[in-house]
């Protein structure tokens, strides 16, 4: 599940995760410049997405502290997928096409196997535009 409120970096004990400490604080600092420079709430979940991924993804999304104002990415690694989600607020900032623009930089990255970076520069992408508005 999605954890909005729990930073990257403060991992449960045992916890085996994709990243290592440097990505996690990577994503984290990207995470809170992308809040801070839109005023909107960018989260990240990494894991498996049940079949409809995308209905999976929304169903995660509508379960963060204030979904309107929220975009998630949601990624599969191990099925290959991504889904960005936007609240209703969010989606008047960030349309489809800015969010398949940062999918396509983003998937290009996993591709590369950079998953942190990938996620990274999307969501500098997504801020970008969202900050124009």
């Amino acid at each position: 599940m999605a954890q909005q409120n729990i930073p990257l970096t403060e991992r449960p004990t045992g916890f085996e995760g994709p990243f290592t400490t440097r990505q996690l604080l990577r994503l984290d600092e990207a995470m809170r410049l992308a809040d801070r420079s839109t005023g909107l709430v960018f989260s990240i979940y990494v894991g498996g997405l049940d079949e409809p991924s995308r209905e999976t993804a929304k169903k995660l999304h509508g379960e963060l502290a204030d979904p309107a104002n929220s975009v998630l990415i949601a990624v599969s690694p191990n099925e290959r997928v991504l889904e960005i989600v936007t609240g209703s607020a969010a989606r008047k900032r960030l349309p489809d096409r800015a969010c398949k623009l940062a999918a396509l930089s983003m998937t290009a990255a996993f591709g590369g196997g950079d998953l942190a970076g990938g996620l990274v520069s999307g969501l500098a992408q997504l801020a970008d535009h969202a900050g124009r508005f």
